[in-house]
């Protein structure tokens, strides 16, 4: 042991190793670490993205479930009130619960006294048991009270029920807790006749839930408009419980959080401490209804395969360190070798001759040649120093410039993130509803009335186009959009008063039901000379910010004349525009509200439009009643 404590104090090539290596563990341990936790970061957020994914799948899922219980509902209400007779509404019920598979029974009750020769109550009830269908005249109850009732007759509009006991003693009733569809039926006078309640098992609708879980312990959870628990794993919590029944406000701080974030019809994930055990949770509201739909992942099953990591990492550790040792011992031995070589050369500086100048010696061996360049350094060492003072200060100065190219370069990176974000955003809404009522189409078409096709196929259209209207005005800010607006501008005589009504119709189409008023002083064949496609553009977008901001009741375009110039003047009675962003509006892919609609491309590309063409486009500061907007072109 002695000898080999002795050997390490003597081998500089020993310190050497031993030294890198005491200052490559702190590193290599540290790197280690990063990547641990870099590991874990990423694990977190991958689960995050899976989770999500699961979530809008179910969720999908689930409306498809609830599209049907209603389509099921709309498509037969109108039979009922052309046909309020007793059998009829014994037959219609009947008849919801046999060609639907999803629908657990139907009930269509009337207002008291409806049906005389009945009595007071009448209530068709039909009920799915097994492989048959029930279909009775329910016994005397007050089902005027019952929520099912109630609700839709006073909202005067269809609505999900919150599940519910539907036991009456001494009626027919369905096994289990039900989730009701009821909608009020007003014949065609107006006149309220009754409501239909069309109903589905709450154990079928947890089977479309739990169809698919991305972890083996994850669960979901569905909560009513009051928090009511209605979804989840645990059948003792769906007893008339609420998810803040028996919390804490000091301890379960984080569940009653949630429960308020649900409940208010808000999506997200959020961490969440459930029983001691950390979870994510991520959740969103179930369209059309007051649910909201959660699904519960333990951090546990998240982590599982991290914490096999640590597995790895200690072997890998100790492999690593043993290596690192024993390549610095072989690489510092063989760079030292020529040392042994100077020893004795070495001994004349050794003696403690600092001060003085070295002198040239006509030595040619390795002695000489370290002398004779030390010698030579010395000398060229004040030469030098001037060089490598200016050659700092360019540095200091290359330095600044590269700080300042790297924070424009952060900044264009941030940028561009944020444009493909919103781009991504913006593109992706209309695309979704554009799918969604598309499979909307494919899976009800044979039951769809031709007014829900109507308004669906309405909606993808508004939707297409507005697809259509941004892909547009991408390429318009781009270099290529400007090269051509600035090489193939067609100019011809455009009559103003024409232009501007084109404009109003064009607006129409994305808006049916705004009302553009419009006003000119100007006769119908008074023109302008100029490009009718870029003029088009900038007149639609100006029109298009009012439908879009304003109350869409009061927007008025005007076409009026001053001494030199012929005016386009946009008035609505919107919100208006902050003095603080009159300067920002211009500025390409700007907004004003970052989660406001729309790629900030509007104005400033019918700023540029109207410059290009000799015109400009200004806002009217001197409105205060919401946004006046007026393009400006010269008399010719």
């Amino acid at each position: 042991m002695r000898r080999l404590i002795r050997r390490i104090r003597q081998s500089l090539s020993v310190k050497l190793s031993i030294g890198i290596l005491l200052m490559a563990f702190p590193i290599f341990v540290l790197s280690l670490g990063i990547l641990f936790m870099q590991s874990r970061h990423i694990v977190k957020q991958e689960a995050a993205e899976r989770v999500t994914s699961v979530l809008n799948t179910t969720s999908q899922r689930v409306n498809r479930f609830l599209l049907t219980i209603e389509t099921a509902t709309n498509n037969i209400d109108w039979l009922v009130t052309a046909n309020l007779r007793p059998e009829a509404l014994l037959e219609y019920s009947n008849r919801i619960v046999r060609l639907n598979a999803n629908v657990s029974g139907c009930s269509i009750t009337t207002e008291p006294d409806i049906f005389s020769e009945q009595g007071r109550y009448f209530s068709a009830y039909s009920v799915r048991q097994g492989d048959s269908v029930i279909t009775v005249r329910e016994g005397k109850y007050d089902y005027f009270e019952k929520e099912w009732y109630k609700r839709p007759s006073n909202l005067g509009k269809a609505c999900w029920i919150d599940p519910f006991d539907d036991y009456n003693e001494g009626t027919l009733s369905a096994s289990g807790k039900i989730a009701s569809y009821s909608k009020p039926l007003y014949t065609e006078d107006g006149r309220f006749v009754g409501v239909i309640s069309t109903d589905l098992s709450l154990n079928s609708l947890s089977e479309v839930i739990q169809a698919e879980k991305p972890y083996p312990n994850a669960y979901f959870l569905m909560l009513g408009e009051d928090g009511q628990i209605f979804v989840h794993p645990d059948s003792a919590r769906l007893v008339d419980r609420t998810i803040f029944s028996g919390m804490d406000t000091r301890h379960n701080v984080e569940v009653i959080a949630l429960g308020h974030e649900m409940t208010t019809g808000k999506s997200g994930f959020m961490r969440v401490t459930v029983g001691d055990q950390p979870c994510l949770v991520c959740y969103q509201p179930v369209a059309g209804t007051n649910w909201s739909l959660a699904i519960v992942c333990p951090d546990s099953d998240i982590l599982r395969n991290y914490y096999k990591l640590t597995y790895i990492i200690c072997p890998l550790l100790v492999i690593g360190l043993l290596l690192i040792l024993f390549f610095c011992r072989r690489i510092v031995k063989h760079a030292l070798s020529p040392l042994n070589q100077l020893e004795n050369q070495m001994q004349i500086i050794a003696e403690g001759k600092y001060d003085e100048k070295i002198p040239h010696i006509k030595r040619r061996d390795v002695v000489g040649l370290l002398q004779n360049s030390f010698a030579t350094m010395q000398e060229s060492l004040e030469r030098h120093v001037g060089n490598i003072r200016q050659m700092n200060e360019q540095a200091v100065q290359r330095n600044e410039e590269l700080a300042k190219a790297n924070k424009l370069a952060e900044e264009a990176g941030r940028q561009k993130t944020a444009f493909i974000q919103n781009m991504t955003h913006q593109i992706r809404t209309p695309l979704n509803v554009i799918m969604g009522f598309a499979q909307v189409l494919r899976d009800s078409i044979k039951t769809m009335s031709n007014e829900d096709s109507k308004r669906i196929t309405s909606v993808m259209q508004h939707n297409s186009m507005t697809l259509t209207r941004m892909v547009l005005m991408l390429y318009d800010s781009s270099d290529s959009g400007l090269s051509e607006e600035l090489e193939d501008i067609n100019r011809e005589n455009v009559s103003c008063n024409e232009i501007a009504r084109e404009s109003i119709e064009y607006t129409n189409l994305y808006y049916p039901n705004l009302k553009i008023g419009f006003q000119t002083s100007v006769p119908d064949s008074f023109c302008i000379f100029t490009s009718r496609l870029y003029l088009m553009r900038s007149l639609r977008e100006i029109l298009y910010n009012s439908a879009k901001y304003s109350d869409g009741k009061n927007i008025l375009l005007s076409v009026a004349e001053t001494a030199d110039t012929i005016r386009f003047v946009f008035q609505d009675t919107g919100p208006g525009i902050d003095e603080y962003y009159h300067e920002q509006i211009y500025v390409p892919f700007s907004k004003i509200n970052e989660l406001s609609e729309g790629l900030g491309l509007g104005l400033p590309l019918a700023k540029r439009h109207c410059v290009n063409l000799g015109g400009d486009l200004y806002l009217d500061t001197s409105y205060h009643e919401g946004c006046r907007f007026v393009i400006e072109f010269p008399k010719q």
